[in-house]
């Protein structure tokens, strides 16, 4: 009877299955997908409000359209940082061996922080690409993901799931100890794939010389960086300060639109996921605890954070700084859990190989585990009294 009922989750299902067979058509596993659970919402729609899907739809736009601006706005960003020629400089600066390897997924970290998860996602993979000499190891790319989605954790403005707790009326404090868990979840999975990244390919400490940095290019990255911030604690929108950095810097320098076509595909495809996530019939999450914590980490690696946050923030009761780490991290765990993962498959279309991620990302899933139970035994399950 759920089955006849509830027949949304057997075709999500499908999907997912055929995303993870199919790596080299996503998009059109993704979108056929999407079309048949609209067929199926409109074919058996509840009587009462034939309207229902399309006042969903309405409700969905706002996060969609963000989300491609977001996407399509970032990979220009990249493109333009990587034109810049900063990054041909950092093997100068990054140091030899494992080490270096690690430091770059600190600095991700860091930058994820204070900025979207996807710019520092890409960011870091424009430096990858160019201290690697092309050649990142699937695990790498894996962990530079895993990185971004950390830092954003414990920041009400480095995560999408964050800000929507700190709109919601949850205090910045209240999930900055995520980076009780964050610190042990990155040592686990940063070293061991650092080393497996420079036995795969070292950091080559041999810039090119007579590099001369565009600096027009680093004021477009600066006006588009500081757009998304100020946009995103203004309006809670931050792809329009991405795109009024973009067409600001399109007055100084060339614009590289070519990137939006190498990026649709992977836009479109994370468009038509958090849509189909977002009608499945889930009104309610199990009582909060932190083993419901601790499993939406998991299900958030194959279903979209966003939908979760706000179903916990209408029931209350969490302890925000462990959802946000559960929700945030556990993304990582898949490629197409997060859309920073989504992003920097763009550059790497390798990574989207389920298969391959989780064979060689596996100790991500085990920093996971590891983080959330330092968490716990450190700080207990704590849930916000002074929430609303």
């Amino acid at each position: 009877m759920f089955l006849i009922q509830n027949f949304e989750f057997v075709l999500f299902a499908l999907t997912l299955v055929g995303v993870a067979l199919f790596h080299k058509q996503t998009m059109w596993v993704a979108l056929s997908g999407m079309t048949l659970i609209l067929i199926y919402k409109l074919a058996f729609n509840d009587p009462a409000d034939p309207f229902l899907l399309f006042h969903h739809l309405g409700e969905e736009g706002r996060t969609l359209i963000n989300l491609m601006g977001l996407l399509l706005g970032f990979a220009i960003l990249s493109k333009q940082f990587e034109e810049s020629q900063v990054p041909d400089l950092l093997p100068n600066y990054l140091s030899s061996g494992w080490f270096g390897a690690f430091s770059l997924l600190l600095m991700i970290t860091l930058l994820s922080s204070f900025l979207d998860n996807i710019a520092a996602a890409l960011i870091g993979g424009t430096i990858a690409l160019v201290v690697f000499r092309g050649k990142v190891h699937i695990g790498y790319i894996a962990a530079i993901v895993a990185s971004s989605n950390a830092g954003g954790a414990g920041s009400v403005i480095g995560d999408t799931t964050t800000t929507l707790m700190w709109i919601d009326g949850v205090p910045a404090m209240n999930v900055l100890h995520a980076y009780v868990a964050v610190i042990p979840a990155l040592l686990i999975f940063g070293i061991p794939l650092s080393i497996i990244q420079t036995r795969y390919q070292p950091i080559q400490n041999d810039a090119a010389a007579g590099i001369r940095v565009n600096y027009r290019k680093i004021i477009v990255v600066a006006l588009i960086l500081v757009g998304a911030i100020t946009t995103n604690i203004l309006l809670d929108f931050p792809a329009a300060g991405v795109w009024i950095g973009i067409l600001l810097g399109a007055l100084i320098t060339s614009t590289p639109w070519n990137e939006l076509k190498t990026s649709l595909k992977g836009t479109i495809f994370l468009m038509a996921l958090v849509f189909s996530a977002s009608m499945m019939p889930v009104e309610e999450l199990p009582v909060a605890s932190w083993q419901t914590s601790f499993v939406l980490g998991f299900v958030s690696s194959v279903f979209d954070n966003i939908p979760l946050t706000k179903l916990a923030l209408e029931q209350g009761g969490y302890d925000w700084g462990m959802l946000a780490y559960a929700v945030g991290f556990g993304g990582s765990m898949v490629w197409f859990g997060s859309s920073a993962g989504v992003a920097i498959t763009n550059k790497f279309p390798e990574g989207r190989s389920v298969a391959r991620w989780l064979k060689s990302g596996w100790w991500i899933a085990a920093a996971y585990v590891i983080g959330f139970l330092v968490l716990l035994a450190l700080r207990g399950w704590d849930p916000a009294t002074d929430y609303r």
